[in-house]
């Protein structure tokens, strides 16, 4: 495996093992396609390493069934590698009962504060906020206080986050930020999501 040269090592008083295994913010953001494809290729290497793993996703709809969630979930209850649990908004958290009588905004911050809950007793190793970019950038939740539960989270419990238009204040805070782009897209000439591709 190569091993790469940072270009700059800062005066942080950090072994270079210590500031390797740092626990990481990350960010998927952009207009192109691939964020959450990117996240969940994370969490296949966590799941390599025998990571437990919690997905939550925040916006997609319950009835959308991507083919990231059938493979992690058959990985996660193999016995190989890490656990994996996965919670959508659109089908109810499963730690919320009332959650057919939430709307849209009231589901995402509840699952906000599982998230809370889950990064204070330390349940993951790896934390895939799906889409968690569009409830900030609506005002849903509060960005502000992402900023600093990340920034003040126990242990070594790294985090990506993905969607479009990630508030900047999360950009600045993040130490990995990818902006995917768009260059060319099937549906720039019409053509719609297909299997084994979008999902």
């Amino acid at each position: 495996m190569p091993q790469g040269q940072p270009s700059v090592v800062p005066e942080d008083g950090l072994t270079t093992r210590q500031r390797r295994n740092r626990p990481l913010v990350v960010v998927h953001t952009g207009i192109g396609k691939g964020k959450s494809t990117a996240a969940f290729g994370l969490a296949l290497r966590a799941w390599n390493q025998g990571w437990p793993i919690g997905v939550f996703q925040f916006v997609k709809s319950a009835k959308w069934k991507v083919g990231e969630e059938n493979a992690l979930k058959v990985l996660g209850a193999s016995g190989e590698g890490g656990s994996v649990a996965w919670h959508k908004m659109g089908e109810g958290w499963s730690w919320v009962q009332r959650d057919s009588q939430l709307d849209n905004e009231a589901a995402a911050r509840e699952g906000w504060e599982q998230v809370k809950r889950d990064l204070a007793a330390e349940t993951y190793k790896l934390y895939v906020l799906d889409e968690f970019a569009y409830p900030m950038h609506w005002g849903w939740v509060d960005v502000d206080e992402v900023v600093a539960v990340l920034r003040d989270r126990p242990g070594t419990q790294h985090v990506v986050i993905t969607g479009r238009n990630a508030p900047e204040k999360l950009v600045e805070a993040a130490d990995l930020v990818t902006d995917m782009s768009k260059v060319k897209h099937p549906m720039d000439a019409g053509q719609k999501g297909q299997r084994g591709i979008e999902w």
